[in-house]
């Protein structure tokens, strides 16, 4: 028998992982329900609190869950100074009462499907285990790490932002347990994302006796969006989305107030500057209309650096070690977290969570067969980084 089979050692079982992941999703977390959420950072608390971790627990505030930091013991890393910061989230987009209706909690063949399993659940407990696993193997990081767990990533991280930037300035790497993409991908940069609130005013007639009276906030509006929307640019990799709308009092009124919620995303700082000043700028296109912009910048850009690329290499080298090729996705639309620690000029490598795909959708579902490989990747991150 070949000596590697005969090491009794603790070995990552994807199964023994599964059955985590799937005690994470049964404890349904949306974003704008503190009380669900805490339910989430009660049982992580618990789980590293099992470990040894040192903890800090921050409540929640503006209607949001607690924020919940573990440290590893200064004495389990061979060195010092800054170290490794672990990023993930707890809540999720569905409602409560998703696992028993569209999203029910099961697995079919390679897909284990669950409201959050793959934003970003079990990216999460992928973290956890891996620090375990090399617990139970009696290794050391070279690194001291903190794990940083958010209540409201999904909803831009409003509350945590402050915190999740002042734990990157110490630290000399971070880690983000977002979902891996399309097969053995991680993610090394983001787009930035913009958020631009519009209200048009205009003045209110009836609609059938003066209308020659009434300017229509809406028509103005109206005319907003068609501007707007031909400022997408896919060869500059810049998207404007009207994704909300409102105005009106009633069909025979002519309409005083209008307004709409614009998503932007931009690939670098230049452009974001550009198009927050473009926004920031916008004046009515009627006469006798009133326009007040607001809004600004939710994300800065994520830009794949000379320290990002050297992270990426790394993670590289040890997926090889599996005889597999990690790469990485070119730029994603997407926000997370992640953006802000890179933004600071923090190696940060993102998607390190479970494959799948569905996000925020009722076809929600994680690879079964990426949870080994995937945890791997992150246990020889927290041992070998220094």
């Amino acid at each position: 028998m070949a000596a590697e089979s005969m090491k009794n050692e603790p070995k990552i079982d994807p199964k023994e992982i599964l059955e985590g992941i799937v005690e994470w999703i049964e404890i349904e977390s949306p974003s704008h329900d503190a009380k669900a959420v805490n339910l989430m950072v009660d049982k992580v608390e618990g789980q590293f609190r099992d470990l040894g971790l040192n903890l800090d627990r921050t409540p929640g505030c503006d209607g949001f869950g607690d924020i919940l930091e573990a440290r590893t013991p200064a004495e389990w890393s061979t060195g010092q100074g800054k170290g490794i910061l672990v990023l993930a989230h707890l809540d999720t987009v569905h409602p409560l009462g998703m696992k028993e209706k569209e999203l029910k909690i099961r697995q079919e063949g390679d897909s284990v499907f669950g409201p959050g399993i793959y934003d970003m659940k079990a990216g999460g407990y992928i973290a956890y285990y891996a620090l375990r696993h090399l617990i139970r193997q009696g290794k050391r990081t070279k690194l001291p790490v903190t794990f940083l767990f958010i209540p409201e990533e999904e909803v831009g991280s409003p509350t945590s932002r402050a915190r999740i930037e002042e734990a990157a300035r110490g630290h000399k790497y971070a880690l983000v347990m977002e979902p891996g993409r399309d097969g053995d991908k991680v993610v090394t940069s983001r787009k930035g994302v913009g958020r631009f609130t519009l209200t048009a005013k205009g003045r209110a007639a009836h609609a059938g006796v003066r209308h020659e009276d009434g300017r229509s906030a809406i028509l103005e509006i109206a005319r907003q969006i068609v501007r707007i929307e031909e400022k997408t640019d896919y060869a500059r990799g810049i998207t404007c989305n009207v994704g909300l709308i409102r105005g009106g009092s009633g069909v025979n009124v002519t309409p005083a107030e209008c307004s709409i919620d614009v998503d932007l995303r931009v690939p670098s700082m230049q452009l974001a500057e550009e198009m927050t000043h473009w926004f920031l700028n916008l004046e009515p296109i009627g006469k006798e209309v009133e326009l007040t912009v607001e809004g600004g910048m939710n994300r800065p850009p994520y830009q794949k650096d000379a320290g990002i690329t050297a992270l990426f290499q790394k993670a590289q080298a040890i997926y090889r070690e599996l005889g597999k090729e990690l790469n990485d996705v070119p730029l994603t639309g997407g926000g997370s977290d992640g953006n802000f620690t890179a933004a600071l000029g923090i190696p940060t490598l993102d998607g390190l969570g479970a494959d799948g795909k569905g996000a925020h959708a009722i076809t929600e579902q994680i690879y079964f067969s990426s949870l080994q490989p995937r945890t791997y990747l992150c246990a020889r991150l927290l041992e070998t980084l220094e």
